[in-house]
């Protein structure tokens, strides 16, 4: 039975889990990204998750309560410094667990956890390039009469395509005999 188990305790005894948690949660923070296997990952993210959420009332006690988890002065400055600044607007959710396959000595599942404002491939600058551009599907009916009118309009024949092709020569190469003969 599971009775009481809350957490996970990573097969190792307090001390040693809760030093290695503040060691990772430390990199973390440091470099933004680290890879680890998925299950100190989930654990790091349970560790780090509320530190980040203190970090963004800057006063002296959370400055204080943090440092007590994290014992390093320059993990707890870019906390509250960069971090906090970037994570301000977002309501939880900070982290972000990529699977990245097995290791190959002992086959344990790797992944890598990342902070999420700190990833431009996920982020708003991807978003914010393409414009206002949302996704909107329907249940059944494919897409709708607005976009299939855009398509018509936009997506050339095939015929003009194959016209183009045949009208151009190939780039580099001087026409051959048989080509001439065409």
């Amino acid at each position: 039975m599971r009775h009481g188990k809350k957490f996970n305790h990573l097969s190792r005894k307090t001390a040693h889990r809760k030093a290695m948690l503040s060691n990772m949660a430390t990199s973390l923070i440091l470099h933004k990204r680290i890879n680890t296997t998925v299950a100190k990952a989930k654990a790091l993210r349970v560790y780090t998750e509320p530190l980040i959420t203190k970090s963004k009332d800057d006063t002296t006690h959370s400055r204080r309560t943090v440092f007590k988890y994290l014992q390093s002065k320059e993990a707890v400055t870019e906390l509250f410094n960069d971090v906090s600044q970037k994570v301000a607007s977002r309501p939880g959710g900070y982290t972000r667990i990529i699977k990245l396959g097995n290791r190959l000595g002992d086959n344990a599942e790797m992944a890598m956890i990342e902070l999420v404002d700190y990833n431009e491939l996920y982020s708003g600058s991807r978003k914010s390039a393409e414009g206002a551009k949302t996704k909107r599907t329907r249940r059944r009916g494919g897409k709708s009469s607005s976009a299939k009118s855009k398509d018509k309009d936009v997506a050339p024949k095939p015929s003009d395509v194959v016209d183009e092709v045949k009208s151009k020569p190939k780039e580099g190469k001087e026409p051959t005999k048989k080509e001439d003969e065409k």
